[in-house]
């Protein structure tokens, strides 16, 4: 903070303290509160921020499209085949010489940031992926926005943070914490934006992360309301759910959209690395040469696949597309999104996602339907379950597809279609592909992030696991010296736990009792010659994690029950523990 300046001539008090910078501002509020209000007061600037720079991309984009496409893009028309492809040679260029950061979706990226570059993102990446995704998207490759969002709001955070020169460990914080905020916005969906970004990007929270994600998301989510209005994505139809037999309809659309899923993820996962390892000169091509085969698609007919789609996923929520064109809809939006995000362009897939999953739920339900005439679901439930359907298989984020659709359609009665769909899907495509996309292309980049969804599978050790039955001695610190060495005659054991009294645990050798005998001490209680200090308690459900901290510092820790501190339920060892550390990795 800068030092209060006195004005010339006067005798009097001080001028008030004027603060150079924003920087400086900034800081003196720093200085005022703890580091953890701070960061939660930061969050809600983060949030500003990115909403109004997602207000400008969205504008952005719909001008692009409007100057290029037009407000109706009409099929057979010469621009809808050469406009996606000239634009693929300018984003190219930009991308090879003055943003070559940017490519793909920006998750990884993100992602990257927080396990990898200590949160710091080049703010020149949020004007990389402003500029080359708006062009992109607008100009109708078949790639979203959300995504972009999500990269734009962390770079910004990653930038806010640095500037005002906050620790590193709330530095890495930023940006998940502005990738929350960015998808908020995009989405205009807090809840959603903040369980991707706790479930795919940071892995974990703590009340400090969960309290600043969510008021960056919020946030946001109010700025971008505030400049284009509250209505929702999509206008929701009725959607209904009376039967619950019905619910097998809705696992079968759970199975067909996790093998979609499937199919999706690997013709991306086998081109992606193909194409990278092409000669650099070919990279000037791929996007044109992908924006020529989406703008094929729109001239043959299909001008849908183009962008994100929101129009005609409410189109198909409205029953205004046939089952056959919105099963050949999915399949050629499948075929659009591949050949844009493996040639490199700059966009997001979470768009495309639901785009695919909303004309296969839409054409699944139609087929089901006309061989079972009783399924009382409309069409509109049916898109709007494939959203979900889709977002759970590819992207592989179960609760957040959950909540997504929750949060688009406003209506708590799909819920349990909803969570079957999604189970379905989300099961079936990790039987038939172990590695998720998100996983995949980091791996493809050279990059070892923590996979998050392999630590939520990942098998946990429980103290309860490497626990020792209860020992069949256990000594008394109220009985005599020389009446717990008898008792300790007959036993093989070389240590023995000691029942403290009223309460606690402590240990003793065979050694240490019988020098204790030897000295003159038998008349002395056991309690009153041992050391004051009582041994730490394990529950049997506790990670065995949290034995380690012990287990070289005390040769046994008593585990005792959650209910009846006094109830001992075995003990732990050091070489209980690392033998059952080692089966482990064995059978790995």
């Amino acid at each position: 903070m800068s030092t209060p300046e006195v004005v010339s001539g006067s005798t009097s008090q001080p001028s008030p303290v004027r603060f150079r910078s924003a920087r400086d501002l900034f800081s003196s509020l720093e200085g005022v509160f703890n580091e953890e209000l701070f960061f939660l007061i930061l969050s809600v600037f983060i949030g500003i921020f990115s909403g109004l720079a997602v207000v400008c991309f969205r504008l952005a984009i719909d001008w692009i499209h409007l100057a290029l496409l037009g407000p109706l893009p009409q099929t057979h028309t010469w621009r809808l085949f050469a406009v996606p492809g000239l634009a693929g040679l300018v984003v190219a260029a930009l991308v090879l010489h003055l943003f070559p950061g940017i490519r793909g979706s920006g998750v990884n990226q993100t992602k990257a940031a927080l396990y990898i570059f200590n949160g710091v993102i080049p703010f020149r990446t949020a004007v990389g992926k402003f500029i080359c995704s708006a062009i992109a998207i607008g100009s109708g490759q078949s790639l979203g926005p959300e995504d972009p969002s999500l990269q734009i709001g962390a770079s910004i955070a990653s930038a806010l943070g640095r500037w005002l020169r906050i620790s590193r460990e709330k530095l890495r914080l930023m940006a998940p914490v502005g990738a929350a905020a960015g998808l908020a916005a995009a989405f205009n969906a807090p809840i959603s934006a903040v369980l991707f970004v706790i479930e795919e990007v940071i892995g974990r929270w703590s009340a400090g992360i969960l309290g600043s994600v969510v008021l960056s998301a919020v946030s946001s989510v109010v700025i971008v309301r505030w400049f284009l209005g509250s209505e929702p994505l999509f206008r929701i139809p009725v959607t209904t759910f009376k039967r619950p037999s019905e619910l097998v309809a809705y696992a079968v659309l759970g199975i067909v959209g996790g093998i979609a899923s499937v199919l999706f993820a690997k013709s991306i996962g086998y081109l992606r690395p193909r194409l990278k390892a092409l000669p650099r000169w070919t990279q000037y091509f791929q996007p044109a040469l992908a924006g020529l085969l989406v703008g094929l698609i729109a001239f043959l007919g299909f001008p849908q696949v183009m962008g994100a789609g929101y129009d005609s996923m409410d189109q198909a929520m409205h029953g205004q597309f046939a089952w056959k064109i919105l099963a050949f809809l999915a399949v050629l939006k499948i075929i659009a999104t591949t050949v844009s995000f493996v040639s490199g362009t700059p966009g997001g897939m979470f768009a495309p996602t639901l785009f695919i999953g909303a004309m296969l739920g839409g054409a699944v339900g139609d087929i089901e339907r006309i061989f079972f005439p009783h399924l009382t679901g409309s069409t509109g439930t049916y898109v709007l379950v494939g959203m979900g359907v889709l977002f759970a298989g590819f992207l592989r984020a179960p609760m957040t597809s959950v909540f997504m659709v929750l949060e688009v359609s406003g209506n708590y009665e799909i819920i349990v279609p909803v969570i079957v769909a999604n189970t379905f899907s989300y099961v079936v495509s990790r039987s038939l592909q172990s590695v998720p996309i998100f996983d995949l292309l980091t791996r493809q980049d050279g990059l070892i992030l923590p996979s998050l969804e392999e630590a939520r599978e990942e098998t946990i050790l429980h103290v309860e696991d490497a626990m020792l039955p209860v020992p069949k001695t256990i000594l008394s610190a109220e009985d005599y010296v020389d009446a717990n060495a008898r008792r300790i005659h007959d036993s093989i054991d070389s240590t023995f736990l000691v029942r403290l009294h009223p309460t606690g645990w402590s240990v003793i050798s065979r050694e240490q009792i019988q020098r204790m005998f030897h000295e003159g001490k038998g008349e002395l209680t056991l309690g009153s010659v041992l050391p004051g200090q009582s041994l730490p308690t394990l529950y049997p459900d506790l990670s065995l994690d949290s034995a380690l901290r012990y287990v070289d510092d005390y040769p046994l820790i008593p585990v005792v029950n959650r209910a009846d501190s006094h109830r001992l339920e075995g003990v732990i060892s050091r070489d209980s523990v690392f033998q059952k550390y080692g089966a482990r990795s064995t059978r790995n």
